[in-house]
């Protein structure tokens, strides 16, 4: 990747080992990734195409020390009539009480991508998976080399949207790639954190890394938060990978659903089931592999669990992989049916589902983030795709899920590839948010019958991560 300025940069986008495994055409296809400073569209609705039933209400572009093509947007949050979109710079509060008309309430700068982001009442998780020099916002960039630098979890007090406050710093084996929030009781919750490529030479990220970090928080004393545990899924080492498949060394993101006290972990070389009826100790109950998966990325759940949609990130999400040469198999979700409880677990493969528009070879696009539209007793999703778009998919046949909706801009370069695209699409509250990576925060609105009953669910705090179980007039 050209633009890595150390040693650690590459492992945060996975294509250590990836790249140079992958033949053929789509090892030239990603090798030609060059992630450079191209000049971007001038506009965020330059070659903007949408489906008859997606329309594109509104975008904010990045702004200040985000405005750069480095300061990847990432992940969302939301919280009443706000969005938290994290940032490899820090993370920005959007003002969306006018879904149609969003404002900027305040941007924190605190370097440590990727930013990946989860919300609790008056607390923000923050993932830090970049070495820093120290835990301060300011400190400067550091490596994995660095016994002393910090990886891990900021904690930020936002019950004053306009000034969050830094409050508490938690260091994890590893740094955090992503954070999970997992409800526990009145007093305390906790945060499941994913990380992953250790290697001999980083001391604080050692081999064997075949485990997660389990941090306790203090509601009433968020600063005293600490790792309690470090419980190991793959006791024997996990899959070990080849090819263009991933070797299991840590988890990549964890979606819990907390009513079920179950949870879904796509760890790489893995897809697996935990019982988390005691949060400190989740426990692997059921592993799934596929021959055709290089990366699993992310998991959800349908609202009656009985459907989990796994995702495989082939080529770390820097790759132009929605072709025709790819095919609708690898870079695609994989459909499970997903049968008994916490403790006996069952999950049978249904089906793949591939974006059908093809994409230029110019544009990164694999899947990626996404969510449930909450349809009470149907099951629709809504998806980001990089610079493939959003998707919107009806998976009520879990052997024949199909899109029924989209919205997709045109490449940011023609010349050259340039890493931008959807990170994270999310349903709240009657309208679909997308944090784009290069073009800010983007706004979509749903005009389908099937999706109508959607906007009777209404949501007072939504991470995508810690799924909620839905019924009409709440979440």
């Amino acid at each position: 990747m050209s633009t890595s300025p150390g040693p650690f940069r590459s492992r945060h986008f996975r294509l250590r080992g990836i790249a140079a495994s992958l033949a053929g055409a789509a090892a030239a296809l990603l090798a030609a990734t060059a992630l450079a400073p191209a000049a971007l569209a001038d506009s965020a609705d330059d070659d903007v195409m949408t489906s008859s039933n997606v329309e594109h209400v509104a975008n904010l572009p990045k702004e200040g020390p985000f405005a750069n093509t480095s300061a990847y947007n990432s992940d969302l949050a939301f919280i009443g009539d706000y969005a938290i979109d994290g940032n490899y710079n820090g993370f920005v509060i959007y003002d969306i009480s006018e879904p149609e008309s969003p404002q900027v309430v305040s941007q924190v700068l605190c370097q440590g991508g990727q930013g990946d982001v989860s919300v609790s009442g008056d607390l923000l998780y923050f993932s830090v998976d970049y070495p820093r020099a120290s835990e301060e916002c300011g400190a400067p960039a550091s490596t994995p080399a660095n016994a002393d630098a910090f990886e891990g979890i900021r904690i930020f007090d936002i019950s004053d949207k306009s000034a969050p406050e830094y409050v508490a710093a938690v260091p994890t084996d590893c740094g955090s790639h992503t954070n999970t929030l997992v409800p526990g009781d009145r007093d305390t919750e906790y945060v499941y954190v994913s990380s992953y490529a250790p290697s001999d030479n980083y001391p604080n990220c050692q081999k064997p890394h075949d485990k997660i970090s389990v941090i306790e928080v203090p509601k009433d004393d968020p600063a005293s938060a600490s790792v309690v545990n470090e419980p190991v899924l793959f006791p024997d080492g996990g899959n070990e990978g080849g090819g263009v498949r991933s070797a299991t060394e840590g988890c990549h993101d964890i979606t819990v659903l907390p009513h079920r006290d179950i949870a879904a972990g796509a760890c790489m070389g893995d897809g697996v089931i935990m019982d988390i009826s005691d949060p400190v100790k989740p426990r692997v109950t059921e592993t799934v592999r596929d021959e055709n998966f290089a990366f699993w990325h992310s998991a959800t759940f349908s609202n009656t669990a009985r459907t989990l949609i796994f995702t495989d990130e082939l080529g770390g999400g820097a790759g132009a992989t929605c072709n025709e040469e790819i095919g609708p198999e690898r870079g695609a979700n994989a459909v499970y049916s997903f049968k008994g409880g916490k403790r006996n677990p069952d999950l049978d493969f249904a089906s793949y589902f591939k974006l059908p528009r093809h994409q230029e070879d110019t544009e990164n696009c694999v899947a990626h983030n996404g969510s449930l539209i909450p349809v009470p007793g149907k099951d629709y999703f809504v998806q980001s795709w990089y610079q493939g778009g959003v998707s919107v998919i009806d998976f009520n046949n879990p052997r024949k899920p199909r899109e029924i909706g989209y919205f997709d801009r045109g490449p940011l370069s023609d010349e050259e590839l340039v890493l931008g695209g959807s990170w994270s699409a999310y349903y709240y509250n009657g309208y679909v948010y997308s944090s784009d990576i290069q073009q800010g925060f983007d706004v979509l609105k749903l005009d389908d019958r099937r999706l109508r009953p959607a906007e009777r669910v209404t949501y007072d705090e939504f991470n995508p991560q810690s799924q909620p179980v839905y019924r009409p007039g709440r979440g």
